[in-house]
């Protein structure tokens, strides 16, 4: 090992960025550019894969010359990426045959619906997920569908499919000229089509969705070495690290014990529980996933509890609503208020995640009087977002018969102090944000670094984990019962809303 650097690329859902992280795990330089969101009808979520190629260059190149270093300064490059996401391409020339369909797209309800037969825990016991719009497998089949041609291609073996890990590790290391078609343990926990005892693909759930084998990447470990880049701005160096953001960023965060927990506030909010070596089944709306695994090690498991719109949903005041200008802004208006007027917005705009799975939800504000104005309104959408992780902490605790002391957090929301304060008085523990808030990408940097012996090995990401802000319980209990107690209320309202009568 030469390189003094790891280099952390972050696959997001809204944008794509690059960092430079030095030994002390602190970031020395950084890009990040945005790609489009594409909105073909209502419910469905599309990005142009192409363009997220293009902005992975584009932020690998600006964080090196924003470190001021070059290649061969890097030691490893580490991935992590929005997961679900999927993606179909021609394995001979590299071009998708359609876009990205990102994991909010609710297209595939009819699918799930069908391979449930009315079962939605059909697969459950074997991927420790619900069938739900969320996952890829229903993308995957959806494509193979309605595609002209695609279902022959794939049956001929001209089709691959992944997530946005899979896409952009093939493409750095050489594409249609011999690129690596991988994925990690991480992500394919996420596709429903990855038994959770083995760690192989499930054929018989794949036959079921008409997925032939040949279309599935090989399923890897988080932390080894993969390969090189050929690409010319990182060419030669090794990748070494494949997280989904979500993995990664609880990697970062460095809840390597059995009950520690952190929730990430971003487009939605994830929260993972370290439950160690051997899944722990939900019984309460939660997923079973895979936490990490470091090269031959064995896995560690986690229950998730995936919220799909938070962080998105602000977005959607700001440039659907035209609200504020910029998301920060939220806050000054939420703080216009005292309270939010009896107001409740439930954000099920792809239907309700953990611990619902209601496909058939959409959004509601519920509790509307003449006195609520557009004050009322912001609080009700940061207060979603506690209430809405107040649920899953809820599950969580009765999944894993274990009471959390603290819930450490990261993700752009956390710096919205109104929000993270009301957080605390909800889930009634203190909230802890790290003094690196870009945990996602610093997991990815270190699972990258631990392959290449950078870092030696967890305990490394301990000794470099600070505390950066702590917020306490402050909401005296009645008032906070009475608040969660007309939040569960307002949920019930968005169920049943899509039936036969509403077509998207």
């Amino acid at each position: 090992m030469t390189g003094q650097f790891i280099l952390a690329i972050d696959s997001g859902t809204t944008s794509s960025r690059a960092i430079v992280f030095n030994h002390a795990g602190v970031s020395v330089g950084a890009h990040q550019l945005e790609h489009e969101q594409i909105f073909p009808q209502a419910g469905w979520v599309e990005h142009d894969p192409r363009e997220i190629w293009t902005r992975t260059l584009q932020v690998v190149e600006g964080a090196l010359v924003a470190a001021g270093i070059s290649k061969a300064d890097l030691a490893a490059i580490g991935i992590t990426n929005q997961r679900e996401t999927t993606i179909v391409w021609d394995k001979a020339t590299g071009e998708p045959v359609y876009n990205a369909i990102v994991w909010q797209d609710t297209r595939t309800q009819k699918i799930v619906d069908e391979l449930g037969g009315g079962d939605q825990n059909k697969y459950q016991a074997r991927v420790g997920l619900p069938l739900a719009t969320y996952f890829c497998g229903p993308k995957v089949k959806w494509i193979l569908d309605n595609v002209e041609g695609a279902r022959a291609r794939a049956e001929a073996g001209g089709l691959v499919m992944g997530t946005v890990d899979t896409w952009l590790i093939w493409n750095l290391t050489g594409g249609a000229a011999g690129g690596l078609h991988i994925t990690d343990v991480t992500n394919a926990s996420r596709t429903m089509l990855m038994d959770l005892d083995s760690l192989d693909w499930d054929l018989a759930i794949a036959a079921d969705m008409g997925i032939p084998p040949s279309m599935l990447p090989v399923i890897v470990s988080s932390s080894e070495v993969y390969g090189e880049a050929v690409v010319p701005v990182v060419a030669g160096v090794k990748i070494a690290g494949d997280l989904g953001d979500q993995q990664a960023a609880t990697f970062g965060q460095a809840c390597f014990e059995v009950g520690m927990a952190k929730n990430t506030y971003g487009t939605g909010c994830f929260m993972l529980m370290n439950t160690g070596p051997q899944p722990v089944w939900s019984r309460n709306g939660l997923l079973t996933t895979l936490c990490y695994k470091i090269g031959g090690q064995p896995a560690v498991y986690a229950l998730e509890g995936s919220i799909a719109v938070t962080g998105s949903l602000i977005q959607w005041l700001r440039d659907n609503l035209k609200m504020f200008d910029s998301s920060p802004a939220v806050e000054k208006l939420a703080l216009t208020v005292k309270d939010n007027g009896g107001a409740y917005f439930v954000p099920a705009f792809s239907g309700l995640f953990a611990p619902y799975w209601r496909g058939d939800a959409r959004g509601a504000i519920v509790g509307l009087t003449r006195y609520v104005n557009r004050g009322h309104i912001a609080r009700a959408a940061l207060e979603a977002t506690a209430f809405q992780t107040r649920e899953v902490l809820d599950a969580m605790e009765a999944d894993s018969g274990a009471k959390l002391a603290e819930l450490k957090v990261d993700g752009g929301m956390t710096a919205n102090n109104t929000l993270m304060q009301f957080q605390a008085d909800m889930v009634g523990v203190p909230v802890v944000r790290p003094v690196i808030a870009e945990t996602t990408a610093l997991g990815a940097a270190y699972a990258a670094g631990i392959a290449v012996g950078f870092w030696t090995g967890e305990a490394d990401v301990v000794a470099n984990w600070a505390e950066d802000a702590r917020w306490s319980p402050a909401l005296d209990p009645v008032e906070r019962d009475r608040l969660y107690r007309n939040w569960k209320k307002a949920v019930t309202k968005t169920f049943g809303w899509m039936d036969d009568d509403v077509h998207e």
